[in-house]
């Protein structure tokens, strides 16, 4: 059977309080006897000093105090007095993540890193070598707990949104399915924020419209969203709630291959212009090592993480490569008013990906006059930045008082000057 007939196969692996299970890892193989942190109101906090002074992951008995993910310690302790709080140790976090993905490896090439504790796998050609789906889920899930430590859940379907969605169903250490034909049936029923996307500014907005679940969202009229979502967001947000995602599985760009930013935000922005501000200061950097390394990029991507530590992320491909700031930042703005829902932030990100070597680009006899300039410009800026410092040079709009960011953010991924690194 040729693979276009085949019905896509997609497992989401989603491990359990990660944080927390990757801490009790460590604590237990050093320690047999250690207490295990998921039997009591546990939770793996940040440094409240570094804006970090947060939950970053809690135990099934924490959760029942009410205590959440993304609140401040503060906060948490006034629901859970008795809650036992340890610091993140990430190192150890990363190696177990990686020996996860090594596991799952064995089972198909196609795989896609979604977080460090999420990985999609297009099983759709090698499931015949492992019989069963539900199966060999569990197959899956007994071995990462028995080999590796800690529990997962497994979500399967024939695309990544519902396998995701899966995932999220009764935890933890579960495998479940959520096909096309169960969508009516397990996923109508659920709260509208249960939905992949929904965030909370979303949820208000279409609340107030009376949508309540999912299902009254898979039915309403489609003009009506866009009226107050947005065009782009209500016609993504629709297609998720009827379960349609043709989204592939496919691994991001190597590190070496991609050009990359993010920061963690001061405080939360929620505001339009503030988070375009942000894309401009991560677009200085990216736009700015994309020039100094020779190379083009023919993709932009924007991650966002909100104030309850969901992920997002929006791409799109470019008409032409390009090294330009501009074009960056304005690809960039464009992806964030098509996917966000002002849902709080508290991480953004800029990634440029299928790089190729500048050498081999082409000037078009319709290249805009105007862009040109802007790309000379640039270059001139680089060459002042590169001898006098980053700061020397600055945009207008980062010299106001109350700039959420400096004008290039995270200077050290910049155009790594040994003397802006030591500052």
């Amino acid at each position: 059977m040729e693979h276009g007939d085949r019905e896509r196969l997609i497992f989401h692996i989603d491990v359990n309080s990660a944080f927390l299970s990757w801490e009790c890892v460590y604590r237990l193989s050093h320690d047999p006897d250690a207490l295990d942190l998921r039997t009591i109101p546990s939770a793996v906090g940040g440094d409240a000093s570094m804006r970090h002074g947060i939950v970053l992951a809690k135990s099934p008995l924490a959760r029942k105090y009410g205590v959440t993910t993304g609140e401040p310690l503060a906060q948490a302790r006034r629901k859970c007095p008795n809650l036992t709080v340890v610091p993140s140790r990430f190192d150890f976090y990363i190696k177990c993540s990686r020996r996860m993905m090594e596991l799952l490896e064995e089972y198909t090439p196609d795989h896609e890193k979604f977080s460090i504790d999420e990985i999609f796998l297009d099983m759709t050609e090698t499931i015949h070598l492992f019989g069963d789906p539900l199966a060999t889920a569990s197959q899956i899930r007994e071995r990462i707990k028995n080999e590796l430590g800690f529990t997962v859940n497994i979500g399967i379907s024939s695309n990544k949104l519902l396998a995701k969605m899966a995932s999220d169903f009764e935890k933890p250490d579960r495998c479940h399915t959520l096909f096309p034909h169960e969508v009516p049936g397990k996923m109508w029923p659920l709260p509208i924020r249960e939905l992949f996307f929904v965030g909370s500014a979303a949820q208000k907005k279409m609340e107030a419209l009376g949508l309540h679940t999912i299902g009254q969202l898979a039915a309403c009229d489609l003009e009506l969203l866009k009226a107050h979502l947005g065009r782009s967001y209500a016609v993504l947000i629709h297609q998720y709630a009827n379960g349609v995602d043709e989204d592939p599985v496919e691994e991001r760009d190597p590190v070496n291959k991609a050009y990359g930013n993010s920061i963690t935000l001061s405080r939360d922005i929620s505001d339009h212009d503030k988070a375009c501000q942000v894309l401009l200061s991560l677009c200085e950097t990216v736009g700015a090592r994309l020039r100094a390394d020779h190379v083009l990029c023919s993709n932009v991507c924007v991650e966002l993480r909100d104030w309850e530590f969901k992920n997002q992320s929006h791409q799109m491909t470019l008409a032409e490569p390009t090294d330009s700031t501009s074009v960056l930042y304005e690809c960039s703005c464009r992806l964030l008013k098509d996917f966000w829902d002002m849902t709080p932030l508290r991480l953004m990100g800029v990634r440029a990906g299928k790089i190729a070597d500048d050498s081999f680009s082409q000037i078009s006899l319709f290249d805009d006059p105007g862009l040109l300039k802007k790309k000379e410009f640039e270059k001139t800026v680089d060459k002042i930045r590169n001898k006098y410092g980053i700061d020397s040079i600055k945009r207008a709009s980062f010299l106001q008082k109350d700039s959420i960011v400096d004008h290039a953010a995270s200077k050290k991924k910049h155009l790594n000057r040994q003397e802006d690194m030591d500052r």
